[in-house]
């Protein structure tokens, strides 16, 4: 999907910009959160190769806007739990720019169920999605990575898989699970490779929280739901910090978690 954006969408930052010449792959990069993330590692001067599964309109509306601040962006539609997709997707993006440096594995489902009652199915799907498609996209990734010295490779993990979640049994399950594979790679892929995770809280793009959402707010210490930009930062903290840094998990969740 070859295609051109329109420029002058959002401000070239005048920062440091630490990944200039590196290549980010970042799934799940549509909206929200992998919107962030992805402008604010464009912001920071690595290439941006997107991926999407079934939102396209928000993935180009991403991706004119880190064309429109200056940025390189590449975009193509991918399901993380279709090794044959995956592999293609890879030689692709080893052809378009010869090179990666870092993988964000934020592609992944959030939804909440009765562990009584949660069919089979469901569970199945959330796993090969959070857990699963990150262990699948990383293993394809390992050849290119090895050669970015360090390469680096950040999970989207949460704060459910920390703290066990009762009304989201499944996804806090999944979340838990990539929490440990972050710490089985980094262990196992150690030194070429640093792998870390970022556990965020509740995320919220609305600037009022109602319902559940605010009693949250009112029980975190921050007094405020986090904002898809805390949790870009903390990504870039781990796409550009000592190569020293391996195996950690860094909860952005207001202190929630201390509650």
């Amino acid at each position: 999907m070859a295609r051109k954006f329109p420029q002058a969408v959002l401000p070239v930052s005048g920062g440091p910009r630490p990944l200039e010449g590196q290549v980010a792959l970042i799934t799940g990069g549509a909206r929200r959160i992998g919107r962030a993330i992805a402008l604010d590692l464009a912001a920071a001067g690595a290439r941006i190769a997107l991926t999407y599964r079934s939102s396209r309109a928000d993935a180009e509306h991403t991706a004119e806007l880190v064309a429109g601040a200056g940025g390189e962006v590449w975009l193509r539609r991918l399901d993380v739990t279709r090794e044959a997709a995956i592999a293609a997707t890879l030689r692709q993006l080893e052809k378009k720019w010869g090179r990666l440096d870092l993988l964000v594995n934020n592609a992944g489902l959030y939804e909440a169920g009765d562990l009584a009652t949660l069919p089979r199915a469901r569970w199945d799907r959330m796993l090969a999605a959070n857990l699963t498609g990150p262990f699948l996209v990383s293993q394809a990734a390992l050849p290119l990575l090895r050669h970015a010295r360090p390469g680096r490779i950040i999970h989207l993990a949460s704060l459910g898989g920390v703290h066990a979640f009762s009304q989201h049994p499944h996804y806090s399950v999944s979340k838990a699970g990539l929490i440990h594979l972050t710490k089985v790679m980094a262990r196992a892929l150690a030194p070429a490779i640093q792998v870390n995770a970022v556990a965020p809280g509740l995320i919220s793009t609305v600037s009022a929280p109602r319902g559940w959402e605010a009693r949250l707010v009112a029980r975190t210490p921050a007094r405020r739901a986090g904002a898809p930009g805390d949790v870009a930062e903390a990504v870039r903290f781990f796409a550009t910090c000592s190569a020293f840094i391996t195996g950690q998990v860094l909860l952005v969740d207001g202190g929630l978690s201390l509650v």
